[in-house]
């Protein structure tokens, strides 16, 4: 994982998954996004652990 953060803004994570915002807006809406951080100034960060774990969750959904 040389290189990569550990946290990611909601926007590094859409321009990582190659979809938009308002894509992960809905997914965040229906419950199927990877969890989030919720900072106390309101900005969300995605934890690359997280992100990785769901990424597995999503593979295996799709067996």
């Amino acid at each position: 994982m040389a290189g990569k953060r550990q946290h990611l803004t909601v926007d590094e994570l859409c321009e990582e998954l190659g979809i938009a915002r308002s894509t992960f807006d809905d997914w965040r809406a229906k419950g199927r996004a990877p969890r989030c951080l919720k900072l106390p100034n309101g900005k969300l960060r995605i934890r690359r652990s997280d992100l990785e774990a769901w990424l597995d969750s999503c593979m295996e959904n799709a067996a």
